[in-house]
């Protein structure tokens, strides 16, 4: 792997030289934009709005609107608005981890050490299991801020971007009921959740969906006709509501198969 950032972490007055690595792929499949016409590949290019020429990268400087005027920003602007947090995230605090919400969680990243930086490195993750903590610290990467949490899995520290609050949606305006339920009800729901519950086991989940959209392509590559659709039936009347949970009940979870 290649490290997308080299600084250091500072855990009291130790500071513990680390690199970052990108710890998560997108399962996505990549598609390209053709031309429904000729099937020649879209490209888009970037134009002056002046001069009409196309631009490259060389030719393009980062600017600020103010009014109806720009400020230039060049990248010695940027390393003066915050350089104690460009190459150094200092731990600010440490937390309970289930403090955090999950929708604040955005992105995770691992922490290497550095050789000179390896035994701070482990105290600082066998402290954090210890004591059942995380920490947390601010990081500017690439002009912009981020909060950072950083908790060990296994034997690496696992650097997760945080959202900040501002980032966050409000649920103002959603038309969410405050509809009662019945003891019974209720009973039922959660003797259901019992039956469902079990360890979590992330390589027991995988991107089904991906697999089967890329079959339908392959298929399709091949001139062979792949089955029909299938229709879900979305309901969920308050009168069958009991009769359904008490089905829900009496039939067993089907069995996950790990890949």
């Amino acid at each position: 792997m290649r490290s997308m950032w080299k600084g250091s972490i500072g855990f009291g007055l130790v500071n513990i030289p680390v690199r970052m690595y990108v710890a998560a792929d997108e399962s996505d499949i990549s598609f390209v934009q053709l031309d429904k016409k000729t099937h020649g590949r879209v490209k888009y290019k970037k134009v002056s709005e002046v001069s009409g020429k196309e631009l490259f990268q060389e030719d393009i400087v980062k600017a600020y609107q103010m009014g109806e005027e720009y400020v230039i920003v060049e990248e010695a602007d940027f390393e003066k608005a915050a350089p104690e947090k460009i190459d150094h995230l200092e731990i600010t605090q440490f937390i309970e981890e289930k403090e955090i919400d999950a929708v604040y969680y955005e992105k995770p990243y691992y922490l290497e050490p550095d050789k000179m930086g390896a035994k701070a490195y482990v105290l600082l993750r066998d402290a954090l299991k210890k004591e059942g903590k995380a920490a947390l610290g601010p990081l500017v990467y690439h002009n912009k801020e981020w909060i950072c949490l950083i908790k060990p899995l296994r034997n690496v520290l696992v650097l997760h971007r945080l959202r900040f609050s501002n980032e966050i949606r409000s649920e103002a305006g959603l038309d969410v009921p405050d509809t009662p339920v019945k003891a019974d009800e209720l009973k039922m729901a959660s003797m259901l959740i019992a039956q469902l519950t079990k360890p979590f086991k992330p390589d027991e989940y995988t991107d089904t969906y991906s697999e089967k959209l890329l079959q339908v392509i392959e298929a399709k590559a091949k001139g062979k006709v792949t089955g029909k659709p299938l229709k879900v039936v979305h309901n969920a009347t308050t009168t069958d509501l009991m009769e359904k949970l008490k089905a829900s009940l009496k039939s067993k979870p089907a069995t996950k198969k790990a890949s």
